[in-house]
C-alpha cells in the first residue's frame, strides 16, 4: 500500500499534538491538584504537643527552660524529656507574589548526633511542576537570579505542597549558611515561597 505524504504529515501532527498535550498537562495539572504529605517529626514521636501550641512553640519553650539557672524541685514533665532535637533556626513562609503563595513554618533542628534536619509544619504552597527545596545563605531572595548568585544547597524535591515534612541536610552545611528556605520551581527558575530564617 502506498503511503501518501498527507498521511505522513497527519501522523507526525498527531504525535506532535500528543507531546504538546503531555507537556501542557505536566505544567498545568499541579495547579489544580494538591499533593498532601504528613510526616512525623522523627525526634519527638513520643512527645505530646499541648493543645493550642505548635511543635516549634514547644521546642522554643523547652530551649527557654533549659537556659534558666533556677533549680526546679519537681521532675521535668515527660513531654519535655522526650524531645531529642534542638531548634537552631526558624521562619515563616511568605508569598513570593500574588500567584505563588506559601504559608507555614520552616524550622532547622540540630539532631542528637549533631546533624541538621529541616522540618516544614502547617505548610502549604501553590503547587507547580518539579518544585524543589533549597536552603540559601541569602536572607530573603526574591527571584531565581538571587537564588543562583547566593550559593543555594538543594535538599531535594518537595514531597508535597501541603502538610508537614522532613528533609535531611548535608553535613557540610553550617548554621551560618542558614539564611532562608526556598520553594523553587526548577524548570522555570521561579521562587514560589521563602521562609527567612533566624535563631528561635
Amino acid at each position: 500500500m502506498k503511503i501518501t505524504l498527507r498521511r505522513v504529515l497527519l501522523a507526525a501532527g498527531l504525535v506532535a499534538l500528543g507531546i504538546v498535550a503531555y507537556v501542557a498537562y505536566w505544567l498545568i495539572a499541579p495547579l489544580f491538584v494538591d499533593q498532601v504529605v504528613e510526616e512525623e517529626f522523627p525526634f519527638s514521636v513520643q512527645a505530646e504537643v499541648p493543645e493550642g501550641m505548635t511543635r516549634p512553640q514547644v521546642e522554643a519553650t523547652m530551649v527557654a527552660i533549659s537556659e534558666t539557672e533556677k533549680s526546679v524541685a519537681e521532675a521535668m514533665p515527660a513531654p519535655m524529656e522526650a524531645a531529642e532535637a534542638m531548634a537552631v533556626a526558624s521562619g515563616r513562609f511568605r508569598d513570593a507574589d500574588r500567584f505563588h503563595r506559601g504559608e507555614g513554618t520552616a524550622t532547622v533542628y540540630r539532631t542528637p548526633d549533631g546533624e541538621l534536619l529541616l522540618r516544614l509544619e502547617d505548610f502549604r504552597v501553590t503547587n507547580g511542576p518539579d518544585l524543589r527545596v533549597f536552603v540559601s545563605p541569602a536572607p530573603n531572595p526574591d527571584d531565581g537570579s538571587d537564588v543562583d548568585i547566593d550559593g543555594y544547597v538543594e535538599l531535594g524535591r518537595l514531597k508535597g505542597n501541603v502538610g508537614s515534612q522532613n528533609y535531611e541536610m548535608p553535613p557540610e552545611l553550617a548554621e551560618d549558611d542558614l539564611g532562608s528556605v526556598i520553594i523553587y520551581c526548577w524548570p522555570f527558575r521561579v521562587v514560589f515561597s521563602v521562609a527567612a530564617l533566624s535563631p528561635p
